[in-house]
């Protein structure tokens, strides 16, 4: 982790400002032929990221339809409910970024992060609002190779975190990102259905009181 610290709201700001500039951040870290492609036991695949804009409608409605395969039933437990007019106007937001993963022997798009960079309560972050994956794609390492793309991606712009929230009855999902080293967030609450997790990778002398004024 880098102890670098920014206690700046508008160093964060610009770094944010950068980002958003960026047509395609992978393409722009150091590391990015590395994450172009990822392999694991003969199944190859191709790592694209893209705005929503540059997107194909059919693609938005995949992702759709495998988040509400993967998550719909937990939502469907918790008192909101599956909304699925949400779920489509949230991935469909014109700030929305997608990072996904293409089989490069069937040409079909198996897994997906989408996700933006924001200032969230003082700190600039890069927010994780989906990762899903295909289920015979799942447990190949490739949900964490796509958050480990991500994260390469948070420090090359200089974000303070990685934020992302997860369901708290989907004990896989909440297993697989405390194996990555993500934590219970600050600004997590504790009377939902859900929390907020983070991995700091750049430090800030005043996070709580950002935190703390922000939620007054």
């Amino acid at each position: 982790m880098s102890h670098i610290k920014y206690d700046d709201v508008s160093v964060q700001q610009r770094n944010i400002e950068k980002a958003q500039r960026s047509s395609n951040p992978l393409k722009e870290i150091p590391e990015s032929q590395s994450f172009a492609e990822f392999s694991h036991n003969g199944l190859n695949f191709a790592l694209q990221c893209k705005l929503k804009s540059d997107l194909d409608p059919k693609v938005i409605k995949w992702a759709f339809k495998l988040a509400e395969r993967n998550v719909g039933n937990y939502f469907k437990t918790c008192k909101e409910g599956w909304q699925p007019k949400i779920k489509q106007n949230d991935l469909n937001k014109n700030w929305a970024r997608y990072l996904i993963a293409v089989d490069k022997s069937t040409k079909k798009n198996v897994a997906y992060t989408m996700f933006r960079f924001d200032l969230d309560y003082g700190s600039s972050v890069l927010y994780c609002y989906e990762m899903q994956v295909e289920s015979e794609y799942q447990r190949k390492g490739l949900g964490a190779f796509m958050m480990k793309a991500l994260e390469h991606i948070v420090q090359h712009f200089k974000m303070e975190k990685l934020v992302l929230t997860v369901l708290k009855n989907n004990p896989d999902a909440v297993k697989f990102y405390h194996r990555l080293g993500y934590k219970k967030d600050e600004t997590s609450p504790d009377d939902e259905d859900y929390e907020i997790l983070s991995k700091v990778f750049i430090e800030t002398s005043n996070q709580s009181a950002n935190v703390l004024e922000a939620l007054s």
